[in-house]
């Protein structure tokens, strides 16, 4: 007895992105895309198209892909390819909890090695086998810090994120700049940067994490590096090998 082809869903603020998946799925007799939108569209179009399979862009300015999860449900979501531009923490989740991902731009093998693993998980679920890993993502998932504690003499010092201008590294201090104010923080650079918010704040390389709200200038520098000037007129390298992620940050709309 043929199978039924499975159901696919794609969610991607980007049409071409959308329009890409499609065409590689078009051959694909095991599939049948039965609907497509962007964030705000997909919990409502995955209510309304039930499908087998997902396809959904991790990164996404109005709402993201965890957020679709959430809302729809870990437990009733089908089953995931996540569509991701490089977030090295997001990669690192999901090869923790062994799910499949497409990072852009990716080749037609890993697409369709992706795909493979996802149609047997769909088929599983279908025959009622129960998957816990997106549930175990999601309450892995840290909720970025708005405000920092400081320890000073005889009192602790409230710091908001927001008010963060720039972060620097210290040996194994960061000193966290506000204003006038300089805080320092028994934090590596690495322990911060998982602590803020990533649509606001960006490292722009080893030593250094910036409030990108607070970015007033981009200059070039020699070999691909750029200086960011600040509003408060401090400049900050911004490393060759990071401007590309730095741009494509800087460029979505934030909340």
């Amino acid at each position: 007895m043929t199978e039924n082809p499975l159901r696919v869903v794609i969610i991607d603020d980007e049409p071409l992105a959308r329009e890409s998946i499609r065409v590689l799925l078009s051959d694909d007799a095991d599939v049948r895309v039965v609907g497509e939108g962007t964030g705000s569209d997909a919990v409502a179009l995955i209510a309304r198209t039930r499908p087998d399979l997902l396809f959904l862009d991790i990164q996404m300015p109005e709402v993201d892909g965890f957020a679709v999860i959430e809302q729809v449900g870990a437990d009733t979501v089908p089953a995931l390819i996540f569509v991701t531009a490089y977030d090295r923490y997001a990669v690192r989740a999901f090869e923790v909890h062994a799910l499949d991902y497409l990072l852009k731009p990716f080749d037609d093998r890993r697409f369709a090695e992706a795909l493979a693993r996802a149609k047997e998980r769909a088929r599983a679920r279908q025959r009622g086998e129960v998957d816990h890993r997106i549930a175990e993502l999601l309450a892995e998932r840290e909720v970025p810090r708005t405000r920092f504690l400081i320890p000073a003499r005889e009192k602790t010092i409230v710091v908001d994120a927001a008010q963060i201008d720039w972060i620097e590294a210290a040996d194994y201090y960061v000193t966290l700049h506000a204003g006038p104010a300089a805080h320092l923080l028994r934090q590596t650079m690495e322990e911060i940067e998982k602590q803020l918010d990533r649509r606001h704040f960006f490292r722009v390389h080893r030593s250094a994490i910036v409030n990108i709200d607070r970015v007033r200038e981009i200059h070039p520098l020699f070999r691909g590096d750029c200086a960011l000037v600040l509003t408060d007129g401090r400049r900050i390298k911004l490393s060759r090998s990071r401007r590309k992620d730095f741009e494509a940050l800087f460029a979505q709309p934030r909340t």
